[in-house]
């Protein structure tokens, strides 16, 4: 039995081939890599009934996964997070059929999880022994955890203001942690520098192909927990917009496998902080790729990204699904955190509550109405903002340099 379907890999701007079996990072134009697979060899060999009897995690989907060999994962358990009804806050709203993705139960707490479990088996793979990552903490925690597992060298480049407990959480993986007086953008400066400075492995953010892969493995779940049926609306808190993304992908996918109606598609919404809302302003402007932001700043720092590299496939998912973009105030964000908690008893995360907030608006504009089924994604464990003592990491100022970031 072949375990991976993987074909090639394809530029997502100028569809330039790559093959799946070297380490490849950005196409030579400059932008991401996507993952093909040979979904006609899939359709006629897999069937839905299939998953029944396989493992209760990501990995059963792993003809539409990029590891091609079972010997390479590196697995903690992720994936098949619950889909919950959320009946009280929902009736609040007038969103009878209200549910969330609760990605707060992964082994890192965060649906980085499953970025981390792909890029790093792919990674071990690949033959990567070290890499290095800019982060604003959770897909950091995730990557190092798994990396530690693996025995690959991890790197971690985040801004200072990150949560402390994420913070920790990186340091205790042993992973070489260091801090940047700056945002995401001016750790992301850092990494590619020491990249090219060490050889080292950039997993930043669709600069390498497989993250996604793993993130997209949420639409599989959230239609597979449907009975294969498509939800009207999917709202996902947006900065890198990875996870929006594979979710797209993913429903595509199963579209062309038959496994879903192929004439319909989840409409995409991504919620932004109205202190750094890039995709918002894009799409409110009917573009394809967003502006830097400047002086970006949020209570849902997982959402702080001023620029993300994939806008534009962000966009894409977005006016390709008569979807929709929105921006929300931290104030509002923190009510609505609160108000699940004491409703819900889910102690979501300020990302998680951002979508139940954009719910909320969307639902009081009549954009979405009571008879749609609409899937928000709760990306992490509200937990991990709660402050504890710092460790003792050097800062980066944001023009300088790590001079020596890995024994040579």
């Amino acid at each position: 039995m072949t375990f991976s379907h993987i074909s090639h890999l394809s530029c997502a701007k100028c569809s330039f081939v790559y093959k799946p079996d070297e380490v490849h990072q950005l196409c030579r134009c400059g932008s991401p890599l996507l993952v093909n697979y040979d979904l006609s060899s899939i359709s006629m060999k897999v069937k839905r009934a299939h998953l029944l009897n396989r493992s209760n995690d990501l990995w059963r989907y792993h003809e539409l996964l990029p590891v091609q060999h079972p010997d390479n994962i590196v697995s903690l358990g992720e994936g098949m997070t619950p889909l919950l009804p959320m009946k009280k806050i929902g009736q609040e709203m007038g969103l009878p059929r209200l549910l969330m993705k609760d990605e707060s139960l992964t082994p890192t707490g965060t649906f980085k999880a499953r970025g981390a479990a792909l890029g790093v088996s792919k990674a071990k793979e690949l033959g990567v022994k070290a890499f290095v990552m800019p982060t604003n903490g959770n897909a950091g925690a995730a990557w190092s955890l798994y990396a530690a597992k693996a025995g690959i060298e991890a790197v971690i480049v985040m801004p200072v203001a990150a949560p402390p407990f994420i913070r920790s959480e990186v340091a205790a993986t042993g992973s070489r942690l260091f801090f940047v007086d700056g945002l995401i953008s001016d750790a992301g400066k850092m990494a590619a520098k020491a990249a090219a400075d060490f050889h080292l492995y950039d997993a930043s953010t669709l600069k390498e192909p497989y993250r996604i892969e793993g993130k997209k493995t949420m639409g599989y779940e959230i239609a597979e927990m449907m009975d294969w049926q498509v939800p009207d609306v999917i709202i996902y808190p947006a900065g890198g917009g990875v996870g929006l993304i594979g979710i797209y992908k993913a429903f595509r996918e199963l579209q062309q496998l038959g496994w879903v109606d192929q004439g319909k598609m989840p409409r995409l919404v991504a919620v932004q902080s109205e202190g750094c809302a890039p995709i918002v302003k894009a799409w409110q402007e009917g573009k394809m790729e967003s502006e830097l932001w400047r002086d970006s700043k949020t209570v849902a720092f997982g959402i702080n990204v001023p620029k993300a590299l994939g806008d534009f496939l962000v966009l894409k998912a977005i006016y390709e699904t008569n979807g929709f973009a929105l921006s929300v105030n931290d104030e509002e964000i923190l009510e609505e955190q609160k108000r699940i908690v004491q409703t819900e008893g889910a102690f979501v995360c300020p990302e998680g509550a951002a979508t139940f907030l954009a719910a909320r608006k969307l639902g009081n504009a009549g954009v979405i109405d009571q008879k749609d089924t609409v899937v928000t994604v709760n990306t992490g464990m509200g937990l991990k903002y709660l402050h504890v003592d710092e460790q003792n990491t050097p800062v980066l100022q944001r023009d300088g340099y790590i001079k020596s970031l890995i024994d040579e």
